[in-house]
């Protein structure tokens, strides 16, 4: 009567049973993190664009009267602008076409 009971159920290896759902997950993390940094560097390249830009304005009339606050308060503007612009409907174009250039060098998916 002292049988040992052995299951029906399969044996399941916890380090395999999660592989695939746990590769999924990288990659969509890394999908989700190479798409940040892609928007990240538009709103960078946007922000020079419009400093470069403002410095073009000639300098006299109302806009004569500069100081540290309007410069700051520019400075900040053109941050949130870049941001904005970075964000709203996909950008300008730099990201996605920076996300496709970086996708197909194999970021993703580790290959070189």
């Amino acid at each position: 009567m002292n049988e040992c009971i052995t299951s029906v159920l399969p044996e399941v290896d916890t380090n395999q049973a999660g592989g695939s759902n746990k590769g999924a997950a990288d990659k969509k993390q890394k999908e989700v993190e190479l798409r940040k940094a892609c928007a990240d560097f538009e709103s960078i390249f946007i922000y020079q664009l419009l400093q470069t830009m403002r410095k073009t304005i000639p300098v006299g009339g109302i806009l004569s009267n500069k100081n540290s606050w309007s410069d700051t308060y520019t400075t900040m503007f053109d941050q949130k602008i870049a941001e904005d612009l970075a964000k709203r409907g996909g950008g300008m174009g730099l990201q996605k076409m920076l996300y496709r250039q970086l996708d197909n060098k194999g970021i993703l998916t580790g290959k070189d």
